[in-house]
């Protein structure tokens, strides 16, 4: 019997020939829930198709803030601490490579190939090393800056709601945001419960300075946390988020608390001592009476560490209220 097929006949082999030569349909890619999400950060409109899936945190808190949402595998790099990381975010922190102890030149970051930047400053997008919002989208490359730092607008708990509800939507954990905020939320509520009828202490922040005293004005968060603490910020007059104020200014507003922000090379001790040696500050109350507080500076911006800054700093302005 012959081995060669058997030829089909003309009506059978048009139909069939059509049918290999036409296309295959291709399927359609369902969208992932919540996208498309469009989002508008400090006058940056984006539209995201779908989570990021390679982002680069520059500057502690936004990086913690992608580790309180659960986002280590999203992210492939990370720089710039301010202090050391908080512990419940440690193992989750050491997994992920960083870029530069401070912010990473141009070609470090691209390196990385990430296809998401999230700053927590404004210096973390400078455009004169090559990191501009423009630069990076040129590259293909999403940012998000702090909305702290925005151009507008000022900085309270609301906007970090918002801050971390909208980092939520846009990696797709929207409930792991809402959880977080609803946690925040009643914890502050507790704070203030327990301050009811304290009354307000003036408080002057000392961040650094010599000839000047760089000070938290009434523009950042740092404000806020004072307020809800049970606390008066004597430069919130000061329209910026940290600004400069003169040593004579701290003198006529007379703070009963100096609240130090810990970072950097110089010392909370240091900070002390070249207050309590000034000749000038020796009347103002708080030097005075050596009253003192602490915070870490990334409990003091914009991040996860604020609504619980507020606890810590209620329990040194009203050791009482505890």
């Amino acid at each position: 019997m012959s081995r060669r097929r058997p030829l089909l006949s003309a009506a059978l082999l048009v139909p069939l020939l059509a049918a290999c030569s036409a296309p295959a349909a291709e399927p359609t890619a369902k969208a992932a829930p919540g996208f498309p999400y469009t989002v508008t950060n400090c006058g940056v409109k984006t539209t995201y198709q779908a989570p990021p899936k390679r982002a680069v945190t520059m500057n502690q808190h936004v990086t913690e803030v992608m580790l309180a949402l659960g986002l280590e595998k999203s992210l492939v790099g990370t720089a710039y601490l301010d202090d050391a990381i908080l512990p419940a975010y440690k193992k989750a922190y050491d997994t992920v490579p960083v870029l530069a102890k401070e912010y990473p030149s141009k070609e470090a970051l691209l390196a990385a190939d990430p296809d998401f930047v999230y700053g927590g400053y404004a210096s973390a997008f400078d455009a004169k090393a090559g990191r501009g919002r423009d630069d990076l989208k040129r590259s293909g490359i999403d940012s998000r800056l702090n909305t702290e730092y925005c151009p507008s607008g000022a900085s309270s708990l609301d906007d970090l709601y918002r801050e971390v509800g909208e980092v939520g939507r846009t990696f797709g954990v929207a409930g792991r945001a809402e959880k977080w905020a609803r946690e925040a939320r009643a914890g502050v509520a507790a704070t203030e419960q327990r301050l009811r009828g304290a009354a307000p202490v003036s408080v002057f922040v000392y961040d650094s300075g010599d000839k000047t005293a760089f000070t938290a004005g009434g523009k950042g968060i740092g404000n806020e946390l004072i307020t809800r603490a049970g606390g008066r910020n004597v430069f919130a007059d000061l329209d910026k988020t940290f600004g400069d104020a003169t040593w004579e200014q701290v003198v006529a507003r007379k703070p009963e608390v100096v609240l130090i922000y810990d970072y950097g090379s110089t010392t909370v001790a240091q900070k002390k001592q070249r207050l309590l040696d000034d000749p000038a500050l020796r009347e103002v109350p708080a030097i005075k009476n050596r009253r003192f507080a602490v915070l870490p500076l990334s409990d003091a911006v914009l991040g996860v560490r604020a609504p619980g800054a507020i606890g810590k700093l209620a329990a040194q302005l009203h050791p009482a209220a505890r």
